[in-house]
């Protein structure tokens, strides 16, 4: 079981305590995000219960999170990144990011992975860079139903 850390920073928290995550909220930014459109809730919940999850809050407020797969020993694959609307352009991404990283059961992993179409000088800022060798990567891809093929 991952570390539960919790960090504040002005009226805001970053926390991967599990009892705190607004299951509705994260739901309700899921349906707006280009990755997640299609995909049922009760595989949200699933995926969620099985990740250690970064969830963002304005107070007791769900406004952001990120979600990690991880072996906490080679293996790590950041997904499911998302500030609400009105939460952008005031670093609360990059602050995620930075807790991220500083995880004390996330470090010395051997290989992290993302995928996105829209935030890359967001990530690059925190050493990711373009994949690899991508010809050496294979995928079974199967959209859930109304989910877009190309996410």
């Amino acid at each position: 079981m991952p570390q539960i850390i919790e960090i504040h920073k002005d009226h805001f928290t970053i926390s991967t305590d599990p009892a705190r995550l607004d299951m509705d909220a994260i739901c309700d930014f899921l349906t707006r995000a280009y990755w997640a459109k299609g995909r049922p809730r009760e595989r949200t919940e699933r995926a969620f219960a099985n990740s250690l999850v970064f969830g963002v809050y304005d107070g007791a407020k769900q406004i952001g999170m990120a979600r990690i797969i991880s072996d906490y020993a080679i293996f790590a694959y950041l997904c499911d990144v998302f500030i609400h609307e009105d939460h952008r352009a005031h670093g609360l991404g990059k602050w995620l990011m930075e807790t991220i990283m500083n995880h004390p059961d996330l470090q010395g992993l051997r290989r992290w992975t993302l995928a996105t179409s829209d935030a890359h000088g967001l990530y690059r800022q925190f050493g990711w860079k373009p994949i690899g060798n991508p010809d050496n990567w294979m995928e079974i891809f199967r959209p859930f139903p109304g989910e877009r093929s190309d996410s």
